[in-house]
């Protein structure tokens, strides 16, 4: 297939002609760009100035379409991304409607972009709210926590925590379903001393119940523990008849692990072992079995010598 020759003469006017085809364009395109058009964005609401004597969750989704007057310039190189992300709303008029209105926020909506963009409306542009009277109740706070220690060394005492109590307030019959307040999860690996942190509590879960404080200080003791062996007196329950009986042995030797700071406070007396006669009456048992029925916090049964006693009832 032959190319086509051209002159000089008439490759400048091909040039030229491809040249103000190339500024046609450019030119319209500026134009069309420079043209105001409404675009579609969604972001998330913030809300700020509760009201204070009443409790509200919200009948809709936190999140609004935004119809947003731009140019074609900001379609093309911001796609519509609103900054910030998210718009604040206040709720100054729950304190006396159940619903607001978004197109009466509008000035302070769009003071909250920064950008030349400007939001003309909100779909919905009403939110609505269901009340109930707010109230205010303390509740413990629970410590959740996944700790793993270096050998021999455990928790020595009560962790203590401050405040040991969360106030949480919202609509009473939600209240009323919640007996205490967890924390995070308190994670700490290889622990071998004692330790303090602050740990933030969990996030309600309701819209219309919030808490306070949301963050409690841990204090964790922490110490090395040792084995140690005590000797303890049995004591008999539940002999109705008030039969005289013997035990062999009337005493047990109780192996615990105890921490070193309590080593030497830690005896028989924070230790009660029973022995029950009802399975000799009851149940007809040629011996007792030994029960450990109170024992010292923060330390850890290792064994009990012997786990079943002889007995002789005395007529």
């Amino acid at each position: 297939m032959p190319f086509i020759k051209l002159t000089k003469i008439e490759q400048r006017r091909v040039l030229s002609l491809i040249a103000c085809l190339f500024l046609a364009v450019a030119a319209w395109l500026f134009m069309a760009l420079n043209n105001k058009y409404v675009y579609t964005a969604k972001t998330v609401l913030i809300y700020k100035n509760f009201p204070q004597k009443r409790a509200f969750h919200p009948l809709q989704s936190d999140t609004v379409d935004l119809q947003v007057e731009g140019t074609g310039w900001q379609l093309l190189f911001a796609r519509l991304r609103i900054n910030p992300q998210s718009i604040a709303v206040s709720l100054n008029s729950l304190n006396s409607k159940d619903f607001v209105v978004f197109s009466d926020q509008l000035y302070n909506v769009n003071k909250q972009l920064e950008s030349s963009q400007k939001v003309i409306s909100v779909k919905p542009d009403t939110l609505y709210f269901d009340f109930t009277k707010r109230t205010v109740k303390k509740v413990p706070i629970k410590l959740v926590k996944e700790i793993s220690f270096v050998k021999q060394y455990n928790i020595s005492n009560e962790v203590k925590l401050n405040p040991k109590y969360v106030t949480v307030t919202g609509p009473i019959e939600e209240l009323d379903k919640i007996s205490f307040w967890g924390t995070d999860t308190l994670k700490l690996e290889n622990v071998q001393s004692s330790s303090t942190a602050r740990i933030a509590m969990q996030h309600s879960t309701h819209k219309n119940v919030s808490i306070f404080p949301s963050s409690v200080e841990v204090k964790l003791p922490v110490d090395e523990f040792t084995e140690k062996t005590v000797e303890v007196p049995l004591k008999i329950i539940n002999n109705r008849n008030y039969n005289s009986i013997k035990l062999y042995p009337k005493k047990i030797k109780v192996t615990f692990l105890v921490a070193l700071s309590n080593f030497n406070q830690v005896d028989d007396s924070f230790i009660q072992a029973t022995v029950n006669a009802e399975e000799w009456l009851d149940l007809h048992h040629s011996q007792f079995k030994v029960k450990i029925t109170a024992f010292p916090d923060y330390c850890k049964l290792i064994s009990i010598s012997p786990s079943k006693v002889d007995f002789v009832i005395v007529k």
